[in-house]
């Protein structure tokens, strides 16, 4: 792990760093010409450049990079409740016993997803059973959302997430204290909110907001940070955006660029509850909500800290260049090159990638994909993804901030930095390491690890 800090408080004494290489990064680059590009070479929502490199011995679940990296998140979960570490690899046994593709890794998740929502065989599960088996359904419900688009069942897809979501549901019904839920005033979709209270006093506490990125589920934010900022005595603040959760697939409602404006509510909310402390408001984005948080800062004054994870200025550089040069001034060229040069030779695992990056931007680009077609509007979400850079207002920037960097980052390998770079405000950034279990994108096999480092920070710059 390595540490760096500008601003006055000291890192606790009990985090010697680790000094790690410089320019551990993965490499970019496709191997295939432009009209056929290799996505899985590239930095992908699902697969590695190097991942092999990166993910040794019983790290290495899959030889296909993209399932692997996913499946570490499911075992990376076991340690919050949210997976179990034999369900899991004997999930991974069978979809390499059937032969790896989507349909197999869909249809074993979706199964056991569907196995943990009924009761156990010859048992009467009591409350707190029937509890963590809704969450670790909810985990493999998402597992299986990842992939359906590339499986013979696209059209399954809000199925899926409505699956997990009920699972996420029964989970949080169960919990005790109960979060309070709630729809949040945005535009003409509201947003969902579970709010996580410790149990106790009803006394004003300190809040973080959890914000998940382009195709993380509710769970997800159970892992990374729910139970950890209710050990410290936090509230914590699980909500769905614009191109994510229910607002995507099931209101369709894209991503946006302007963050802030979803922020400005959850925080108008929180500001009317007797148990917040308003002025120890702290936001966290996890994956490319490493771009989202920085933007809600620089516009949003009432943020106490912020938490880029992994730091984010340009999301549209996370696809190689090859899909990057497709992009042209004008809409018809554009499209015109996607349809006719690009889509005629993708390969059907990269058509499947690109479907499930692009439909965040784009409704017609998911209703496509759920009847197993490929979007032919190229452009319109390749500018919405254009949009999300922020490295023009990361200047305006005043909330304390911390940057984590992982070793190996695939998607978006140097951006952390050049972020931090900028920040004219009191600052940190650390880089979770292969030598502490913690490296690729948002540490999945140390999801701990990660909490640890981030509930610490916020405790000394609050």
């Amino acid at each position: 792990m390595t540490h760096e800090t500008n601003g006055p408080a000291a890192w606790p004494a009990r985090r010697t760093l680790l000094t790690a290489g410089a320019g551990a990064v993965l490499a970019t680059g496709c191997s295939r010409s432009a009209a056929a590009p290799d996505l899985r070479a590239s930095p992908s929502p699902s697969g590695t450049t190097r991942g092999a490199d990166l993910t040794p011995g019983a790290m290495a679940l899959f030889e296909d990079p993209s399932y692997n990296f996913n499946g570490l998140f499911a075992l990376g979960a076991s340690g919050a409740g949210a997976a179990e570490v034999g369900e899991v690899l004997t999930a991974v046994n069978a979809i390499n016993k059937a032969g790896p593709s989507a349909q197999s890794y869909v249809t074993t998740f979706s199964r056991l997803g569907d196995r943990l929502m009924a009761a156990p065989e010859g048992g009467r599960p009591d409350g707190r059973t029937t509890r963590f088996r809704a969450l670790r359904a909810a985990q493999y419900y998402g597992q299986a959302l990842f992939f359906v688009l590339g499986s013979d069942t696209p059209g399954d897809e809000e199925r899926l997430y409505r699956a997990g979501r009920a699972a996420w549901d029964r989970f949080c019904s169960l919990c005790d204290p109960k979060p309070v839920t709630d729809r949040v005033p945005y535009g003409k979709t509201p947003l969902p909110v579970w709010f996580f209270r410790p149990g106790g006093s009803g006394s004003r506490r300190p809040t973080v907001i959890l914000t998940n990125g382009s195709d993380g589920q509710n769970v997800d934010m159970w892992t990374y940070g729910v139970p950890a900022a209710l050990d410290r005595g936090w509230n914590a603040l699980v909500y769905d955006g614009p191109g994510q959760g229910q607002l995507l697939f099931v209101d369709r409602v894209t991503f946006t660029p302007t963050w802030e404006k979803v922020v400005a509510p959850l925080i108008d909310w929180l500001s009317r509850r007797p148990d917040v402390d308003t002025g120890k408001i702290a936001l966290t984005g996890l994956s490319m909500a490493g771009d989202l948080v920085p933007r809600a800062a620089a516009f949003e004054p009432r943020l106490a800290a912020a938490v880029a994870m992994p730091g984010c200025v340009e999301p549209w550089r996370g696809f190689p260049p090859e899909i990057r040069e497709i992009l042209r001034p004008g809409k018809a060229e554009t499209n015109d090159i996607w349809n006719k040069e690009v889509v005629p030779s993708l390969p059907e695992a990269d058509a499947a990638t690109m479907k499930k990056r692009f439909e965040p931007f784009s409704v017609p680009a998911m209703l496509a994909a759920r009847q197993g077609k490929t979007f032919t509007d190229f452009y319109t979400p390749a500018r919405a993804i254009q949009a999300l850079t922020v490295t023009d207002v990361v200047s305006r920037i005043r909330t304390p901030m911390l940057v984590l960097d992982y070793e190996g980052e695939q998607f978006y390998p140097g951006q952390a930095r050049e972020l931090y770079d900028k920040l004219a405000s009191p600052k940190d950034y650390v880089k979770l390491t292969a030598a502490e279990g913690a490296q690729l994108h948002c540490s999945p096999m140390a999801p701990q690890l990660h909490c640890e480092v981030v509930f610490d920070w916020l405790q000394e710059t609050l």
